[in-house]
């Protein structure tokens, strides 16, 4: 199981969606207070949702296309938690003070990319299982 490249892939963009955003703000508002994930119950369950198919893809290591079927739907998802992150940072109320972007709202591209990654790993796997087959 964690001896295949891609359960490092997905383990690492589980870290990168269920880890580092306890610790990195998102944002910092225009009062300079960091806003983290936690303070809106969307961007929780978003996360929530995106971290458990991580686990669970990990878990089922033995069936490598619901392994991939899974991470597209975790693709699919970090791709609609980024969208989120980016309509309301441009619609943050700043006034003359502008608020920082921060790290934090851009961990689910890392996750995207270990993601896709994962999924030409698991491919990679799946051609050479079905050329052995053939073999036979």
């Amino acid at each position: 199981m964690i001896q295949r490249i891609q359960t490092v892939y997905i383990f690492l963009a589980f870290a990168a969606t269920g880890i580092l955003l306890l610790f990195v703000p998102l944002w910092t508002t225009s009062a300079g207070k960091p806003f983290f994930f936690m303070q809106d119950m969307l961007y929780t369950f978003l996360l929530g949702l995106t971290t458990m198919l991580s686990i669970i893809s990990i878990i089922s290591f033995k069936k490598r296309q619901n392994q991939f079927v899974l991470n597209r739907l975790n693709i699919i998802l970090n791709l609609i938690l980024l969208g989120l992150f980016v309509y309301r940072s441009l619609n943050l109320s700043g006034g003359t003070e502008v608020s920082e972007k921060g790290i934090g709202m851009f961990m689910p591209i890392v996750a995207i990319v270990l993601l896709v990654l994962a999924n030409k790993a698991i491919k990679k796997d799946e051609d050479l299982v079905k050329s052995v087959d053939r073999l036979r």
